[in-house]
This record gives C-alpha cells, sequence and structure tokens, in this order.
C-alpha cells in the first residue's frame, strides 16, 4: 500500500488549476472557525460573569452552552451533505456565509442589549450553518486539488483550523474581559469577520454540481444508516471513517481529561490550563502540517498505525506520577503532533475515495459520526461533576489502552496497514497490493 493508486478505487481528480480557490477556502474556513469559537467562548464567559447561582453555571457552562455547540453537527450534517452534492459547493458556501452574516447580525443585537439566552440561540444558529458547510468544505478540497496535492491540502486545513480554534479561545476572553459592560463592540468585531468570510468566499472557484439530480430524504437515520452501509462496501473508505471517529472521540476525551489532570493532578489554574490545551492543539496541527508535506504526491497510509502507536505511547507517559508542567506540555505537544500524522491520510482517504457525485454525502455521514463522540463530551463532563471522577492520571492510561484496542481494530479491518506502515518507517521495503 506504498502508493494511493494501489488502495483506491477509480476516483476522478481534480482537473488541473491553480491554488487560488484553494487559499480562498483556507481563508474562509479560517474566518469561519475563529468566529464559531470565538462566539462560543464569548458566551461561556458571559455565564461565568452572570448573576446565576453556582448550579445554573455548572449547567450552562458545563452542558448547555457545548450542546448548542455540538448539537447541529448532529442535526444538520446530512443536511450538508445533500447541498454538498445537489449545488456548486461554492454556491453553499456562499449561502451558508451569508446565513453567518444574519446570525451574527442577531448576535450583535443580542450582545448589545445583555441578552444571554437570545446569545445562546445565536450560538445554535452559528454552529447550524457551520455543520451545514462542513461536509461542502472537506468535499471541496478533492475539486480544488488534485490528488498529489490532496494529503498536503488536508495538512493545511487542519493546521489552520486548529490555529483558529486557539486564537478564538484567547479572543473570546479577550473580549469577555475588554468589553464588558460594552458587549455590543464583540458583535461588530463578528460582523466585519463574517462579511469579510463573504467576500472571501467569492474566490472559490465556480464548479458545477457533483449529484444536481440527487433528492432530498427526511429520513436522516435511515440515510445515515444507509450510508454506513454503503461505505462497508469499500473496506478502505469504511476503516477511515471508524478511525475518523475514534480520532474525534478520542480528542474530546482528552480535551476534558487535560483541564481535569491541570487542575487536580498539577493544581494549576486556568492560563495554565490553556497553555496545555493550546500545547496539543499546536501539535495536531503541525503534525498536520507535517504530514501533509510528508506525504508528497499520494495519501500515505502508513503513517496510521505509526501515528495512533505514538498516541499511545504519550498517553502512557502522561500517566506516570511526578510529572512537572513543562514535562506534560510537551507530552501533549507529542500527542498532538502523532495525532496530526494519524488523521491526516483518514481525512484524505475520506475525501478521495467516495465517487465525485456522492463525496457530500460520505463525507456529512463521517463528520455525523464524529460528532457523536464529541456531544457526548459534555454530557459525561456534567456526569462526573456530580459522579465525581477517577485520577486524569489513570484516564490517560485508560485512552493509551484504547489505542492499542483501535489499532488492532483497524488493522483487523484492513491488515494491508501493516505492510504500509512497514514500508513508510523503511522497515520493510513497499510491497505492491
Amino acid at each position: 500500500m506504498p502508493t494511493d493508486q494501489h488502495i483506491a478505487p477509480a476516483a476522478t481528480s481534480a482537473p488541473h488549476r491553480g491554488l487560488r480557490g484553494f487559499w480562498a477556502l483556507i481563508a474562509v474556513q479560517f474566518q469561519g472557525a475563529f468566529s464559531d469559537n470565538a462566539l462560543k467562548w464569548l458566551v461561556s464567559f458571559l455565564v461565568l460573569e452572570s448573576a446565576f447561582s453556582k448550579d445554573d453555571r455548572d449547567l450552562w457552562f458545563v452542558l448547555v452552552v457545548p450542546l448548542l455547540f455540538a448539537v447541529p453537527f448532529l442535526l444538520f450534517s446530512i443536511p450538508g451533505g445533500y447541498f454538498a452534492d445537489k449545488y456548486s459547493k461554492r454556491s453553499v458556501t456562499l449561502a451558508t456565509k451569508c446565513l453567518e452574516l444574519a446570525t451574527m447580525t442577531l448576535a450583535t443585537v443580542a450582545l448589545a442589549g445583555g441578552q444571554l439566552k437570545l446569545c445562546a440561540a445565536c450560538l445554535f444558529l452559528i454552529s447550524s450553518q457551520a455543520a451545514i458547510f462542513g461536509p461542502t468544505k472537506y468535499a471541496l478540497l478533492p475539486e480544488l486539488l488534485p490528488i498529489k496535492k490532496l494529503s498536503w491540502g488536508n495538512g493545511i486545513i487542519e493546521l489552520t483550523t486548529l490555529l483558529s480554534a486557539i486564537l478564538a479561545a484567547l479572543a473570546g476572553g479577550f473580549f469577555a474581559h475588554a468589553f464588558r459592560g460594552r458587549e455590543v463592540w464583540s458583535g461588530v468585531i463578528f460582523l466585519a469577520l463574517s462579511a469579510i468570510g463573504l467576500l472571501c468566499s467569492f474566490g472559490i472557484d465556480k464548479l458545477p454540481a457533483a449529484g444536481p439530480s440527487r433528492r432530498f430524504k427526511w429520513n436522516f437515520a435511515g440515510e445515515l444508516f444507509n450510508e454506513i452501509n454503503h461505505m462497508r462496501e469499500d473496506r478502505t473508505l469504511f476503516t477511515a471513517v471508524v478511525a475518523n471517529t475514534f480520532f474525534w472521540f478520542l480528542g474530546s476525551l482528552l480535551l476534558l481529561n487535560i483541564v481535569l489532570y491541570a487542575t487536580d493532578i498539577l493544581h494549576v489554574d486556568d492560563i495554565h490550563s490553556s497553555y496545555l490545551l493550546a500545547g496539543l492543539s499546536l501539535g495536531i496541527g503541525i503534525g498536520s502540517f507535517l504530514a501533509g508535506v510528508l506525504s508528497g504526491p499520494k495519501i500515505e497510509y502508513g503513517m496510521i498505525l505509526p501515528g495512533i502507536a505514538a498516541i499511545a505511547v504519550m498517553a502512557a507517559l502522561l500517566s506516570l506520577p511526578g510529572l512537572d508542567f513543562s514535562g506534560v506540555l510537551l507530552l501533549l505537544a507529542f500527542l498532538g503532533l502523532a495525532g496530526g500524522f494519524f488523521v491526516v491520510p483518514i481525512n484524505a482517504s475520506i475525501q478521495h475515495r467516495p465517487h465525485p457525485d456522492e463525496k457530500g454525502r460520505t463525507i456529512a455521514a463521517a463528520n455525523l459520526l464524529s460528532f457523536i463522540g464529541v456531544a457526548l463530551q459534555p454530557l459525561a463532563q456534567y456526569a462526573m461533576i456530580h459522579l465525581g471522577h477517577p485520577n486524569p492520571a489513570r484516564i490517560f492510561l485508560i485512552c493509551a489502552a484504547m489505542c492499542v484496542v483501535a489499532a488492532v481494530i483497524l488493522f483487523r479491518m484492513l491488515p494491508q496497514l501493516w505492510s504500509a506502515a512497514l514500508g513508510w518507517t523503511r522497515l520493510r521495503p513497499s510491497v505492491t497490493l
């Protein structure tokens, strides 16, 4: 499995074109991810600063706000896949940016009036447009890039998305502090950013609809199960979807545990906790970029097993007693680096392997499965607040064990991953399948 041509079915690649449309997509994605996450953090900080009782604050901060951010991805990923196939992906992008601009206008009104519940409703709306845009965003990559640049493009988009999320977390706190009593200015900034994102979206190449004859199906659950059954016909694609679902589940669990570890084991404040989260996120971003560059002109499946093995090792080391803050930060950065190498070929495979007129719905189903795991995180976190939590260091060890189990499952699903890993690590010459 040394090259994608030995493992992928015949799938049409993007015709040769310049990179202007790709960089326009990156700009749109960066702005959208920043605005969505910054609004989420701003609403979260406003909840913490509100006159709610402690129980109400816990309910809103730990459960309500995260669910308002995650649930739209469960509801609208499948419709987003339909739009990505039925219509031009450029048109879908423009429509979602218009929806974002309208939502941020409403958010500005809510912030000006100090209407926290209306702000929360705007968070749901902004996440809804992001969920609809998600399948289009990833399905655009193989249409804007040739196959030889697909891994590179995935590395770029993962790096910039994670950087935007990190900056958004910092910006949300800054807005809450700098504009206290003048929250309308936060809304004005969000409005300006949405307008910039809309302008950038006009730079995306004009593309025809991939599946204009596709009909909308209201039975989302049935559509999901049908899509899963369809994906199972392609063993490599289905393996990539399973791996992607595990990655998002593990990431949500690790993010939760890092905060608990910082508080219960390291005894550091919130600022230092955010440094640990940033270390993990930056590691994933840098790892994704490097994986894209090192993949060269192909999808490098050989990175998958070494990537998950390195995640397991780093997680196991984090369970050791006596680690100081710097040591934990370094291990988390390397864990994130390994995660980037694990996820880039997975994402590239999900984008490349489906037939062009099925990419939108396949990516939508993969997104929905990943966000099922993400949506379970706030439920688990809220339950742990009231039921207690095991030693966070032990949770890292559990995560390491889960990675080992996941690696075995992925190998059983697609045995060629082993020979690809040996070929990529130069432990054995690559074998043509």
